[in-house]
C-alpha cells in the first residue's frame, strides 16, 4: 500500500514537471510572436492555454484523491499541500504568457513593441524563457543550486522592468497612449511571469530544507522520498 503511496507521489512531481514543460513552450511562444507580430504563433498560445488549464485541474484532483484516500502526514502531506500550490503559480504562468500572446493579436499588425524598447522586451523575453526552463529542470532533478539562478534572473528582469517605466514616464517618451499602455502591461506581465517561478522555487526548497530563509546549495534533494 505504501508503495503505491509513492507511486502517486511520483506521478504528481511527474505532472508537475509536464506542465513547466509546457508553460515554457507557451512563454517562448509567446515572447517570440510578441517581438515578430506572429499572429500564428500567438493563436497557437492562446489555444494551447487549455491544455495547461486542464492538467492543471488534473493534478489538482488527483492530489485531492491522494489526501482525501491516503491522508497523508507530515512531510508527504507537505508534499501535496506544495503540488497543490505549485500547480496554481504554473497555471498563472501559462496565463501570463497567454496574455502576451493576446497584445500581439490585438495590435497586429502593427507591432505590440512600442518603437525605443525593442531590446528590452527581447532581454526580458529571453530571460523568462530561460527562467523557465530553470523552473523545469529544479521541478525535475530537485537541483536546490538551480533556485539561485532563478533569483539571479528574476533580479535581472525587475531591473528592465523598472526601464520600461522610466522609459515611458521620461519627457523623451513621444509614444502613443496604446504604446504606452502596451509597453506597461506587456512589461507586468513579463516580470510577473519570474514573480511567480522564484515563488515556486521557494516552496521547492522549503520542501526540501524545511527552511525558508536556508540559501540553495548544489545538492540535490529527491522530493518524493
Amino acid at each position: 500500500m505504501r508503495e503505491v503511496f509513492h507511486q502517486s507521489l511520483e506521478d504528481v512531481q511527474a505532472r508537475l514537471v509536464e506542465i513547466s514543460e509546457l508553460v515554457t513552450i507557451a512563454i517562448d511562444k509567446a515572447t517570440r510572436a510578441f517581438g515578430s507580430s506572429d499572429i500564428s504563433l500567438a493563436e497557437e498560445v492562446i489555444e494551447a492555454d487549455n491544455v495547461i488549464d486542464d492538467k492543471a485541474i488534473a493534478l489538482d484532483e488527483l492530489a485531492i484523491e491522494i489526501l482525501a484516500r491516503q491522508q497523508p502526514v507530515a512531510r508527504d502531506l507537505r508534499i501535496v499541500v506544495t503540488a497543490l500550490r505549485v500547480s496554481a503559480s504554473l497555471e498563472r504562468m501559462g496565463d501570463i504568457a497567454e496574455h502576451i500572446a493576446q497584445l500581439t493579436r490585438m495590435r497586429f499588425p502593427e507591432r505590440a513593441i512600442p518603437k525605443g524598447l525593442k531590446s528590452t522586451f527581447t532581454r526580458m523575453g529571453e530571460l523568462d524563457v530561460e527562467v523557465a526552463r530553470t523552473l523545469t529542470e529544479l521541478l525535475r532533478n530537485e537541483d536546490l543550486s538551480l533556485a539561485e539562478l532563478l533569483r539571479n534572473s528574476d533580479d535581472a528582469i525587475d531591473e528592465l522592468h523598472i526601464s520600461v517605466f522610466e522609459k515611458v514616464l521620461s519627457d523623451s517618451w513621444t509614444g502613443e497612449p496604446s504604446a504606452t499602455v502596451d509597453a506597461t502591461l506587456a512589461s507586468r506581465y513579463l516580470e510577473r511571469f519570474a514573480d511567480h517561478a522564484v515563488s515556486v522555487s521557494k516552496k521547492v526548497v522549503y520542501l526540501a530544507t524545511g527552511d525558508w530563509a536556508q540559501d540553495a546549495d548544489s545538492e540535490s534533494v529527491p522530493l518524493t522520498v
